[in-house]
């Protein structure tokens, strides 16, 4: 997940106070155009008039920085720094913060001035945290037109300073549910070289704002929150406290429902269309039977390359599968039916072909049973037109579990045997398939949307 962190300064803001400080002073001449210098509080924050002058600031500044080493953090020997954090979410993908608030008593100075805004150049000549954040992969400084960084100095030593970033951040996704997955992406910061003992980080009362989501570009993922934690490393060097904010995101299932699973079911209902084909034309069932298993392997293949190549099977994964083993099993059953039935037939005429050159032995064997039209010729019993199905050997035990004809319904051997017709097949799977394939569907949906 690429994190871009920003502060957006209020330039309007301040240009409508300093236009209403200007309104107000034309107002009420007098005694103010007699002060050299003029304290205005504005929500508890002291700002300068425009008649301080700049020989003021300059000479605070250079008495600041006398004696002055920004190589050292501030209390160092006495205690440790406290570092101040708060987060603006300008955006995700990129995505917004970092403010970081200390206090540096070599940096507390007496004047009528309460606050100094200052630019980059003076962000080299004080101590500035080491912060970095410890799970980025790349990142990088925004610099046009002028370093984006942003420092303010209060009399009683307070200093604020922000740094615009663009980060490249490592986001663990288990993608067991996908495309029904949520996340909770961290990212995590903390001092490089300062322990526990010397730093600590903690967050401000209003740690984590967020902008206003309408603007975000997140096409794939929905924002569902955020929250921060802070918790200590146990390293080599020392103890760190980590500063952690994880972003909960849930994933959108609009593109993967429109490109993979509404064409993967279509395809399943295609191949049903077979089942009411006439089981003679050959050519017309077998190839819409070949032809929705390519589909079902090209849309396999598809919705594989919009995903990490993990190496267990994912929500996708499953539907997909499940899908291809419908088709190919509707494939199959064509099969089954054509070649239990064409077997049967070519024994039919092969009987026919031996009764016509036979007749006076073929004669004496043949006995008419009440019933469906069934033959037996030379001990061996078949069904006429479509009731053909397995040869029944007389006097022989049916070991098979599917048992395809009436006759033998009777006897011992019928016993935990199942009656199939092999010519009713088709009107089977006219049931069995869409049903089936419901079922799947309920049990799917259910257990990964709200199990």
């Amino acid at each position: 997940m690429k994190l871009l962190f920003a502060r957006a300064v209020h330039a309007m803001s301040l240009c409508a106070l300093f236009a209403v400080l200007g309104f107000c002073a034309a107002l009420h001449p007098g005694k103010q155009e007699e002060e050299d210098y003029e304290d205005v509080p504005i929500n508890k924050t002291w700002v300068l008039s425009p008649k301080v002058y700049e020989s003021d600031v300059t000479m605070i500044l250079n008495k600041l920085l006398q004696g002055y080493d920004n190589k050292l953090r501030p209390d160092i020997g006495v205690r440790p720094t406290v570092i101040e954090t708060a987060v603006y979410v300008n955006s995700i993908g990129p995505v917004d913060p970092i403010n970081m608030t200390w206090y540096d008593s070599r940096l507390k100075f007496n004047s009528s001035m309460k606050l100094l805004m200052l630019n980059s150049n003076m962000v080299g000549k004080i101590w500035i945290p080491d912060t970095f954040f410890r799970n980025s992969r790349k990142s990088d400084a925004h610099w046009i037109t002028t370093p984006n960084r942003l420092l303010r100095l209060w009399s009683n030593g307070r200093v604020m300073y922000t740094l615009r970033l663009t980060i490249n951040a490592e986001c663990y996704l288990k993608l067991h549910n996908f495309p029904m997955d949520e996340h909770s992406c961290p990212l995590e910061f903390s001092s490089y070289g300062y322990p526990r003992n010397e730093i600590s980080y903690r967050w401000q009362r209003r740690a984590v704002e967020v902008a206003d989501q309408r603007y975000w570009r997140l096409y794939q993922f929905a924002f569902v929150g955020m929250r921060n934690t802070s918790d200590v490393a146990h390293t080599q060097s020392g103890e760190y406290v980590i500063m952690t904010i994880f972003f909960d995101l849930s994933r959108r299932m609009g593109y993967f429902t429109i490109q993979t699973y509404i064409p993967c079911s279509m395809i399943v209902v295609l191949s049903w269309v077979s089942f009411w084909i006439n089981k003679d034309a050959v050519p017309a069932r077998t190839s819409l039977g070949i032809t929705t298993v390519l589909t079902m392997t090209t849309l396999s293949t598809i919705s594989r390359k919009s995903l990490p190549k993990v190496s267990y099977v994912t929500a996708m994964d499953l539907f997909v599968s499940v899908c291809f083993i419908f088709t190919f099993a509707a494939l199959m059953e064509y099969g089954t039916l054509h070649y239990f039935t064409s077997n049967i037939q070519s024994k039919k005429s092969k009987a026919k072909s031996n009764a016509h050159h036979k007749p006076s032995s073929m004669a004496s064997s043949i006995n008419i049973r009440p019933g469906p039209s069934l033959l037996q010729i030379n001990n061996i019993m078949h069904y006429d037109e479509d009731e053909f199905a397995y040869d029944c050997l007389d006097g022989k035990d049916c070991t098979s579990f599917f048992c395809c004809f009436d006759d033998c319904r009777s006897g011992a051997w019928r016993e935990n045997k199942m009656h199939v017709r092999v010519s009713k097949i088709d009107s089977y799977s006219r049931i069995f398939f869409p049903t089936a394939f419901g079922l799947f569907n309920l049990v799917y949906w259910i257990g990964y949307l709200y199990l």
